[in-house]
């Protein structure tokens, strides 16, 4: 139970940032804290983990660039659902009687579920501060991503209550900015 409970927070943060929960679960698997489903434990080779800090690096420094922050966004779309659905089956997989697909699935629309709500809040910070908000939405991000990933591997249950806030919090946010759209 515990690990999929674990798979629902780090896909919940694979939604903030892709790569971090992906390079996050790969280090700690190769430091035998966890043990990652095949073909998912290829990730800690040592070439994989070179791979996944550096795009974890890259995104977190690009993601506070105007423009370069877009784009990424905008390879988000995929990459944060194809990060939530490897974390949550690498997670799930030993553990759990859960199908394969099923765990795609979960995890590709969790991840997608929490990348969509930030996309969706992003242009009101860039509507409201001419774009300045918006290195500091994405520190934001990345923090709320790392206390995911945190509270997945520790406390599990946290994670998940976590996650559902975080839906819930970026639901709201874009209904509110829908209405005030709308009305003027």
């Amino acid at each position: 139970m515990g690990s999929l409970l674990a798979a629902f927070g780090l896909s919940g943060a694979a939604g903030l940032n892709a790569w971090l929960p992906l390079f996050a679960s790969a280090l700690v698997a190769r430091l035998d804290v966890i043990e990652l489903a095949a073909p998912f434990d290829d990730l800690t080779s040592t070439s994989a983990l070179v791979l996944l800090g550096v795009l974890t690096a890259a995104d977190f420094v690009g993601d506070k660039i105007p423009v370069v922050d877009h784009l990424l966004h905008l390879a988000g779309t995929v990459v944060a659902p194809a990060s939530g659905a490897i974390v949550f089956t690498g997670q799930t997989g030993l553990e759990t009687d859960l199908p394969t697909l099923a765990a795609v699935l979960l995890g590709g629309v969790t991840a997608g579920s929490i990348h969509a709500g930030r996309a969706a809040v992003r242009p009101v910070s860039t509507a409201t501060t001419g774009g300045l908000g918006n290195p500091v939405l994405s520190l934001g991000e990345d923090a709320g991503s790392l206390l995911l990933v945190v509270a997945a591997f520790v406390f599990p249950v946290i994670a998940l209550v976590l996650v559902l806030a975080l839906a819930v919090g970026l639901l709201a946010a874009w209904r509110r900015f829908r209405r005030v759209v709308h009305r003027s």
